[in-house]
């Protein structure tokens, strides 16, 4: 382990020296140093809004980006934030001393509800300009404001609460029509529901909030200086308009839950924190005596919403007797405390001030702060200036409370996307792990960490922690590049050692079984994992001799498997003689070149189980590549054994019809050997085309005559036509078996007589039975009496052939007869055929004056012509010109001798000095040669007429063009 450890290390400082500057596998904290130089901007961001108001500034709301602001003692003034350059001034109309006491704008930014100092309340919609008093809330200083989020429209508010100074909590509805804006009241009523109290009486009803939970379940908070009231009831469903007059019914004789404090600011508020693409809070903080109430809501509680409740006590700087906080505003993590003179941040997670921000004296003391919860701005206004806080990435430094309160997972969750606080947050986790003895855990958590390799490897190993080791390993190489080939390799055989020392350990150990086999299955698991794949199979020899080291052959099996190196499978199973599972391997994954290689050692042990597995590899395999291992097998096994092999060979020739001659020529080997009943009906289906026969003949006659099989031989001298071998050892079987043979050679008469002469003789000499002789004689009509009697012996009575010879005699009188008939027939055409010449000597044809050439069309008379019976007229120079290129070679060739021989003749003599007789002779001799060559001549050019002849019928196929002439024809049409 140590060596591999110490290779490792060097892999990676070589890794380390690569201009990136990091070890391939870990690397310490300082790689991310320089991760981000820009200076960060602050959690929030202030910015004064540039607005001098024409007089003080008395109150402010903001809600949906719409915000109102009540300046002086009569002015309204209206303003989108989308659209900031549009103020809407909106005039109260009061000419009494009222003052706006306290405005509440709901959640879409449409009514706006104006509380006086007066006890009187106004109301103005966003969509109008004139304000409208209240009638029916008259007499009433409204403190709080319950908007109803899930029934208001921008026309209606549904029902809603109100709370007074006096404690009484009121549910109300404010409605305008779209036709008449204000024709009617827009308060549709007002009645009381519950009054408040604390141990001195009623209280003032600092806040009010309505949430919805699930199964039509609302929560109520209300809120007194000193106590937090919880209201929980069902609403049925469809009766959400009649308001929430049930619920607070239920609390009529007894209090509802409530949290006490006893310290008092004189006031209280609370704040709420709803997340993006949420509509309900999600946590809240109640400002009050004692400090900041914060916890989360829970919906699925049945009795109160509230959940992991903590006071956070205000920070040392802060007294109640003299600064005592004026307004409270909610983040995701943090509430914000404002002060007459400064805004302080508070982290809701450890209590601790991360922001301050102090205001100067020139924009005087600070009134009230609020939130806008849709777009999550921070509104701060004093009576002259209005400022506006923008939160960004508020989650930045959360990591590191969660990560010092040892809350790893949200901590992670916070940093996911900052790598360089992951990783501390994740080097934290570990440590911490491995000092709790949670070995395990480190390990997964070092692995994903940038810590040195062997630093880490160093700990577990120096703590005797091998399977935390091994775990961080695993997380390790599951991390790797596939670039980073070396390490992997270093890591994967490490692992291999691990786990097989693991494995040794605990298999000696019984009570340890269960662990045993889960880590046998993690170290199977390990193998055959597809990321390993590669590099196990580049490295298999190496896991090989570390697995035969341990003597671990199940794991060998197993791995070799996995490689698909089963060569290694089967060989392990043979030399175990396990011969029906490397079979199992073998025909599980078919593959042609083992089944070679193997197939000589498990036929000599399960003979049947292997041919079975042969032929259902059908076609793969090729039967000459198996021939060796059977006739191997062949020579030491028994007769019943053999039958597997032909059953093989039998399946190859009949079902898979091949061809090979090897194979047919081992088959027939096989036939000769063990089933001659068989070798001839295979002979005999093979059929007697030596073309269509796929063994070796004369391999098959010699294996048939060393046997002694002489049926087979007969039938193979048939097949090769040596009917005269066929018919001798024909005889010495069967004289039928050599009458078939004799009758073989039909188209040579010659030679079948010669086979029936055989047959008869050894009938005559070595049967001595003139019966059978004399029934050759009528099996063959080439034999005659007197071809068979000198085989006879001299003392043979004439008895036994008096009927043959009879039947001879009676045979030649016929045929002379019969020749007789055919002279006569002969005579008589002659006879007429002479009559038919003299005829035709003395036929003619006349020929007019103005007849033409069937072929040049000029006139016949001019030269020498041909008249045809059918009528037609050639000269003789045309007839040939017609004729010559239709006619076979051979007759050109001779035509063309002839006409040389004729021009010959025609020649004058150049001898003038001969004797006139000599002179006379030979003139008589050559005008009659001269007349011979011309008959020739016409007998091959006028044998008939060309248009009317066979020569014309011939000629129907050929084209009207030559081929050869054909492209210069069509040049010639262009």
């Amino acid at each position: 382990m140590a060596s591999i450890l110490d290779e490792y290390e060097d892999s990676l400082h070589r890794s380390a020296s690569v201009p990136q500057g990091r070890a391939s596998l870990g690397i310490p904290h300082s790689g991310y140093v320089n991760a981000r130089l820009e200076k960060e901007t602050p959690i929030f961001n202030k910015q004064r809004i540039d607005f001098a108001p024409p007089e003080k500034i008395n109150s402010l709301v903001v809600s949906s980006n719409q915000l109102c602001m009540s300046l002086g003692k009569d002015t309204l003034l209206r303003i989108d934030l989308g659209k900031p350059d549009e103020p809407n001034q909106v005039e109260l109309g009061r000419k009494d001393e009222a003052k706006v006491y306290k405005m509440f704008l709901d959640h879409t930014g449409s009514h706006l509800l104006i509380a006086l100092n007066t006890s009187e309340c106004l109301y103005l919609n966003r969509s109008v300009q004139k304000v409208r008093a209240l009638s029916r809330w008259k007499g009433h200083l409204i403190e709080s404001v319950g908007w109803n989020k899930f029934l208001g429209s921008e026309t209606n508010t549904g029902p809603i609460l109100v709370g007074t100074s006096q404690g009484q909590i009121y549910e109300a509805e404010i409605s305008v029509s779209e036709g008449s804006l204000f024709s009617t009241n827009p308060d549709q009523y007002f009645r009381q529901v519950y009054t408040l109290e604390e141990e001195s009486g009623p209280a003032p009803v600092c806040c009010l909030e309505i949430e919805r939970g699930i199964e039509g379940k609302f929560f109520i908070i209300a809120t007194t200086r000193k106590r937090l009231f919880q209201f929980v009831g069902k609403v049925p469903e469809g009766t959400e308009q009649q308001g929430f007059s049930s619920i607070f019914a239920v609390h009529a004789d007894h209090l509802p839950s409530f949290r006490e404090f006893p310290a008092n600011l004189g006031f209280s508020e609370i704040a709420f924190y709803t997340p993006k693409l949420r509509s309900s809070p999600r946590s809240f903080a109640w400002m009050m005596g004692n400090g900041v109430l914060y916890g989360t809501l829970d919906y699925s509680r049945p009795d109160s919403i509230l959940s992991d409740e903590r006071v956070w006590v205000y920070p040392p700087d802060i007294d109640i007797t003299v600064n005592k906080p004026i307004s409270i505003v909610l983040t995701q993590f943090h509430f914000l405390l404002l002060l007459s003179d400064r805004v302080k941040a508070v982290c809701t997670l450890n209590g601790q001030v991360v922001f301050q921000d102090l205001f100067l004296e020139k924009f005087g003391s600070l009134t009230r702060m609020i939130k806008d919860p849709t777009v999550q701005q921070i509104w701060i206004h004093t009576e002259k200036v209005v400022f506006r806080y923008h939160v960004q990435r508020e989650s930045r430094d959360v990591w590191k409370m969660y990560m010092n309160m040892n809350k790893f997972d949200l901590a992670k969750e916070y940093c996911k996307d900052r790598p360089e606080c992951l990783d501390i947050v994740l080097a934290k986790e570990a440590e911490h792990c491995f000092q709790n003895k949670r070995y395990l855990d480190s390990a997964k958590c070092y692995a994903l960490t940038q810590n040195y390799f062997e630093e880490i490897a160093l700990k577990f190993i120096e703590a005797k922690q091998e399977e935390a080791l091994m775990e961080f390993l695993i997380k390790k190489l599951s991390n790797l590049k596939p670039s980073e080939k070396t390490q992997t390799t270093l890591l994967t055989t490490w692992l291999t050692e691990l786990y097989l020392n693991w494995l040794g350990i605990l298999q000696g150990d019984p009570s340890q079984r269960n662990l045993y086999l889960d880590t046998r299955e993690k170290f199977r698991t390990f193998l055959s994992s597809p990321k390993n794949k590669d590099c196990l199979f580049n490295n298999r020899a190496s896991i090989y001799e570390l697995l035969a080291s341990h003597g671990d052959t199940e794991h060998m099996v197993y791995f070799a498997v996995i490689m698909q190196d089963y060569e290694r499978v089967v060989a392990h199973h043979c030399q175990h003689d396990e011969y029906d599972e490397a079979l199992n391997v073998l025909s599980r994954h078919r593959d042609e070149k083992l089944f070679y290689k193997f197939s000589p050692v498990l036929i000599q042990h399960i003979p049947k189980k292997v041919v079975d597995a042969w032929i259902s590899m059908g076609s793969r395999l090729d039967a000459r590549n198996l021939i060796p291992a059977l006739v191997n097998y062949s020579q030491s096994a028994s007769t019943q054994q053999i039958n597997e092999a032909i059953r093989y060979m039998e399946f190859c020739v009949y079902q898979l019809e091949e061809t090979q001659q090897a194979i047919h020529n081992y088959l027939l080997s096989l036939y000769a050997l063990c089933r001659p009943d068989s070798l001839l009906s295979y002979l005999e289906q093979a059929g007697t085309n030596p073309n269509r026969i796929h063994y070796d003949l004369k391999y098959a006659l010699r294996l048939c005559a060393e046997h002694g099989h002489h049926r087979a031989c007969v039938h193979i001298y048939k097949v090769m036509e040596l009917y005269e071998e066929a018919v001798d050892l024909a005889l010495q079987v069967d004289v039928d078996l050599a009458k078939s043979c004799a009758d073989l050679p039909e188209d040579d008469e010659e030679l079948r007589k010669k086979l029936w002469l055989k047959i008869a003789r050894h009938v005559v000499q070595e049967e001595k039975d003139v019966k059978k002789a004399m029934a050759c004689l009528s099996s063959c009509a080439l034999l005659k009496i007197e071809d068979v009697l000198p085989f006879f012996p001299d003392f043979v009575t004439i008895d036994h052939f008096k009927e043959a010879i009879c039947n001879s005699l009676e045979d030649y009188n016929k045929h002379i007869e019969e020749l007789k008939r055919e002279m006569e027939e002969a005579t008589q055409s002659a006879k007429r055929i002479r009559e038919d010449i003299q005829e035709m000597r003395n036929k003619y044809g006349s020929v007019e004056p103005q007849e033409k050439c069937a072929v040049c069309d000029f006139p016949l008379l001019n030269r020498p012509f041909y008249l045809f019976l059918c009528g037609h007229m050639f000269h003789y120079d045309c007839l040939l010109q017609a004729v010559f290129p239709n006619l076979p070679a051979y007759k050109q060739a001779k035509l063309e001798d002839l006409q040389k021989k004729l021009a010959a003749t025609s020649q004058p003599s150049k001898s003038h000095h001969r004797p006139k007789d000599a002179d006379t002779i030979s003139l008589g001799k050559g005008q009659q040669s001269r007349e011979q060559i011309k008959a020739d001549i016409d007998d091959i050019v006028a044998a008939e007429c060309v248009y009317c002849g066979e020569l014309m019928i011939r000629s129907i196929d050929k084209p009207f063009i030559d081929p050869q002439k054909y492209e210069e024809e069509m040049q010639s049409w262009l």
